[in-house]
This record gives structure tokens, sequence and C-alpha cells, in this order.
């Protein structure tokens, strides 16, 4: 059996579930797709093929490999993307959650059933239908959780708005010894430069007490405030509207001294490298062009 564990986003990785690009389907049609830039590299005719995508995973997969982490993929599905795995579950402690996704991509979750069977039930947890809730807008940080939402009125006019109040609520319930602090997000379903579509696309702690943060993509000043105040202004690696575009903050920490990051981000991984980091750069520029790149791409299971 599985015995899960995560604590945060950058103890040392022992086991993920990593998303796969084969028999993705073809390229969606603009009223098929879930965000503004996978709608802007339609019309343009610069969506990802499979064989690019195919090959970045590749990528990713032998990083992993190189560290000795423990590697699940999900069963492939016809004509379906399953590259985002942290959108349809993620971990806290010894507990996966099920995220009330799109209904859409439900049947992403049957594909990873082989990885579920290993965990025991009682530590698998399925959220009420009123919850919504994606892996990408939740990150374990020590006694923190921390949240992403949006919680307007218009919240289900926004089809890139994943996380609400609902979901916040029952974290609190599901985790009453961690402090939860959500952080409403700018939402967008036409510009993919004013939309922060999770958390991991305006923020990202790392190791060595550092941080990646987008101001813009927080809705609620005070509400950044607090990140700058509670990593230090000096730890902070600010990305601007352009760099977030291009998914700046989504890289992944396999512990608290190794970072696996696109290699065209070179402006973050010449000041990774200067903060002390093993910077792993994997090409992922393909795949970034559907708003998601290696968090994303990401389900951990077990750091230590």
């Amino acid at each position: 059996m599985l015995q899960l564990n995560i604590n945060d986003e950058i103890s040392p990785l022992k086991a993920v579930v990593l998303g796969i690009a084969k028999s993705s389907g073809p390229t969606p049609t603009i009223e098929e797709a879930y965000d503004p830039k996978s709608i802007e590299h339609i019309k343009a005719g610069t969506y990802p093929v499979e064989n690019d995508m195919i090959a970045e995973m590749e990528a990713f997969r032998k990083v992993f490999e190189k560290y000795d982490v423990k590697v699940f993929r999900p069963e492939v599905l016809e004509n379906c993307n399953q590259i985002f795995t942290r959108d349809i579950a993620f971990v806290i402690e010894d507990k996966l959650i099920i995220s009330n996704i799109l209904p859409e991509r439900e049947k992403e979750v049957d594909a990873i059933l082989h990885v579920l069977e290993k965990i025991d039930n009682e530590n698998i947890l399925h959220p009420p239908a009123e919850v919504h809730i994606e892996g990408g807008d939740v990150m374990p940080w020590n006694e923190y959780i921390f949240v992403g939402t949006y919680t307007a009125a218009d919240y289900s006019s926004y089809i890139t708005a994943r996380t609400n109040k609902a979901a916040v609520e029952y974290l609190t319930k599901q985790f009453p010894q961690k402090i939860i602090k959500s952080f409403e997000l700018r939402k967008s379903n036409t510009v993919a430069q004013d939309n922060a579509l999770h958390l991991d696309c305006c923020f990202q702690p790392l190791g060595k007490g550092k941080a990646i943060l987008h101001k813009n993509g927080f809705l609620v000043e005070e509400e950044y405030q607090w990140l700058v105040d509670f990593f230090g202004k000096e730890n902070i690696f600010e990305i601007d509207a352009q760099e977030m575009y291009h998914m700046f903050s989504n890289v992944f920490s396999i512990s608290p001294d190794v970072v696996v990051s696109e290699r065209n981000f070179t402006r973050l991984n010449n000041w990774l490298r200067d903060q002390g980091f093993t910077v792993e750069e994997i090409p992922y520029a393909e795949i970034s062009k559907q708003e998601g790149l290696l968090r994303c791409s990401t389900l951990p299971l077990v750091r230590t």
C-alpha cells in the first residue's frame, strides 16, 4: 500500500503521478477549450501537437528517474488530454482528495484507479458536489494550506474560476489542525495575461525560504502583501505579466535544493542558481500553451 505523505511543496519527492500526453486528441474547438491561452493558440493555429508534448513529458519523466522518484502514469484514454494530473486530485498529509473537476474531465480520475487502489479507502476523500476545488489552487505549506479562490457573485460566469468558498470551508473542516489561508485570484475568460487560472499560476513557494510571485494575479492587494511579508521581500522573485503568461511560477520542486524549470525561463533560472538551487531545465513550452506547466502535470503522493 502507498503511505501518502505531503506536508509542503519542497520536501524530497518519493512518489508522483505524472500526466501523460499519448492519445491527447485533436486540437479542440474554441467552444471546447477551458482557458483563454488555449483559445489564443487554437485561433492562431499554434496549438501544441501530440508528439511534441509526449517528448516534453518524457524529458520530465527522465528527471524524476535521475532522482529515484517512483513515477505512476495514468492509463491512456483515447482522445483525452490527461497531462494535468494536479487538476484531478491532490494530497494533504495522508489524505488524497478527489477534485470536483469540470464535468467533461471526470473520466480522467478513472485513469488513475490503479494508483488509488494502492491507497486505503479511508484516506481517499470525495468532497460534496457543491465543493469546487482543483489541485492547482491548493498548496500545503507546513502548518498552512494556501488556497486560491474566486468567491464573487459572478463565479459561475467564469470557466476559469475553479475553487470556490465552499472548498475553503471543506478544507477547514477536514484539516482543523491547519491554518487555511485563502487568496482571491484575478480571472478572465478571454485574456490570458489577466487570468490566474490557479494559485500556482501566480505563486510558488520554494526551498531556502524563497518564493515566486506575480502581484497582478491577486485581486486583493493585502492578500498579496501577506505573502510578501510571510516570505520576506528579499526572498521573492517577482514575475511580470508576460512571465506569468509563460507560467514562470509553475515550476516544480523535487527537493528543497532541486527545481525543475522550463529551459527558456532564463531570468528565473539564473536567479534560482544564484540562490543555490540545482535547476533541472527541460523543454515544456508546447505544453504551456494550454495554460499549465510543470506543477500542473504532477500529483505528488509521497514526500519525506
